[in-house]
């Protein structure tokens, strides 16, 4: 069972590189986990999940007043740059880029476009991740059973 959960595991990740989900930044952070704390990744991405959720939708709340802070916004997408580069998540750290740039040209129509594009990408990003975590944990209650 726990060799079917690393298989799991591994394809999972590997699928998410090759298809530019994922960077060496995760790689190195998955490496951490499993010479450390075997609840850092889940923990790390469970809070990068909830953290970029709400910071999505509250730079959605700004960009659909009337006049939009662009500032505002573009501080929420250099948060979330910072974030998603610490994790490993690169299609979404070049998506956040895209938002930072329209908000650079106070264009609302394109930081709309935008933000629109990102959240698809974190969607989808989001759902693998929640995959993975669940592999990891039953990869984690598994070894617990066998000590």
């Amino acid at each position: 069972m726990a060799a079917f959960a690393q298989e799991q595991l591994d394809a999972l990740v590997n699928g998410m590189y090759r298809e530019g989900f994922l960077d060496e930044q995760f790689q190195q952070i998955r490496a951490l986990d499993e010479g450390g704390s075997p609840d850092f990744l889940v923990e790390l991405l469970g809070l990068f999940c909830a953290d970029t959720d709400r910071m999505l939708n509250e730079a959605a709340l700004l960009l659909n007043q009337p006049i939009v802070d662009y500032k505002k916004v573009d501080a929420y997408f250099h948060q979330l740059k910072g974030s998603s580069a610490s994790v490993g998540a690169h299609s979404f750290k070049l998506t956040c880029m895209l938002v930072r740039d329209s908000c650079d040209k106070n264009d609302k129509e394109s930081c709309l476009e935008a933000l629109n594009l990102a959240k698809q990408r974190f969607y989808e990003l989001s759902k693998r991740l929640n995959i993975m975590i669940q592999v990891i944990n039953d990869l984690h209650h598994f070894l617990i059973l066998l000590f």
